[in-house]
């Protein structure tokens, strides 16, 4: 038997791509029933629905998002913009995101811009590109967020806003939950507080320093500038720098980590130099992760309710999506304080 017959070295047959009119046949239904369907927009009563889904699975049919999108229809696409994907906050920010937008029959696509805003430009060009339906983004400047205004893009901006007309937005009230976190500080006793932060030009760092240095106001205390160590400042080792400070700040018996970037710095050098926490120095967070439950003492921190900004904002655009001509929205969230074992009155 030859090479041919035995079909070894013959020429794959490419499989033909499966169309929407394939799928309706496959369903039994009409076109215009199987697109609704598939789309999500328009009623199509569920059994049929679950049918024409099924059939699509099964002839492994994938929309045309460019032919749609040229037909002036929705790409059923939505770009998800964030600085930093190694940090949890945005995982969490993103799981909110995803879960309001694939219930509505959205799918996400998700970019990282380093912090860097010409990359956050790469990122919204990239979205136009795909003719996505709308934005959420997290700016690190206006650009990004000017850009895709300027083409009519639905935009939500989530955690930080830039201040670009035109947009929709969802926050955190930063500056509420660093004053509550120092005015706890202050209750237990503790009289100078150091501030830890590694960013202060967007609004939510000037919030937290705004409401660490309320706080200290309100109770009569000095806002000490050789108690505020802003990491973003200075491009050496944050490790190091941190430990200057510290070696600097001898009085201080209490520091506010304004993110949990830096409450994991603060941490870990405070372990490395043997300082007992909270004996020696009290430590609380503006955020909360896992491992501030799982260390012993448990992080007292600011829980902000990230997952429920990512899928209100996801709502936001929906919304605007849905009816453009509306009020432009910004929705400001409340975080809440958490006590654990981080922070204790100083002993004298």
């Amino acid at each position: 038997m030859g090479k041919e017959e035995a079909g070894v070295g013959a020429p794959r047959t490419r499989r033909a791509r499966a169309t929407l009119r394939d799928v309706a046949e496959a369903a039994g239904t009409s076109r215009s029933t199987a697109s609704r369907a598939l789309g999500g927009h328009g009623y199509v009563a569920e059994h049929i629905k679950k049918r024409v889904r099924e059939a699509a699975d099964r002839l492994g049919y994938v929309p045309d998002a460019s032919a749609r999108t040229l037909k002036g229809s929705s790409s059923g696409l939505v770009g998800l913009l964030v600085s930093d994907l190694r940090n949890q906050f945005y995982a969490e920010l993103a799981a909110g995101v995803e879960h309001t937008l694939s219930a509505a029959g959205y799918q996400v696509v998700l970019a990282d811009d380093h912090g860097d805003e010409h990359m956050a430009q790469n990122g919204a060009r990239a979205f136009l590109a795909m003719r996505a339906d709308g934005v959420l983004l997290a700016p690190v400047g206006r650009a990004a967020t000017e850009l895709l205004v300027e083409h009519e893009t639905p935009v939500v901006e989530v955690d930080r806003r830039s201040g670009v007309r035109g947009c929709d937005a969802v926050a955190i009230d930063s500056e509420h939950g660093a004053r509550a976190a120092v005015e706890h500080l202050i209750a237990l006793g503790h009289r100078e507080i150091a501030v830890v932060i590694d960013e202060t030009k967007w609004e939510t760092g000037k919030g937290r320093v705004r409401g660490y240095r309320a706080a200290l106001r309100a109770a009569g205390l000095p806002a000490s500038r050789r108690h505020v160590l802003d990491l973003g400042l200075t491009p050496s080792d944050h490790q190091e720098e941190l430990a200057r400070f510290l070696d600097r700040a001898t009085g201080v018996t209490a520091v506010f980590a304004a993110n949990n970037v830096v409450a994991e710095l603060v941490w870990q050098e405070l372990k490395r130099r043997g300082s007992g926490v909270p004996e020696r120095c009290s430590v609380v967070s503006f955020d909360d992760l896992g491992w501030m439950r799982m260390v012993e003492p448990g992080i007292t921190a600011v829980r902000q309710p990230v997952f429920e900004m990512g899928s209100r904002g996801a709502e936001l655009l929906l919304e605007r999506v849905g009816n453009g001509g509306r009020r432009r929205s910004t929705e400001v969230l409340r975080p809440e304080l958490v006590v654990r074992g981080s922070t204790a009155a100083p002993k004298h």
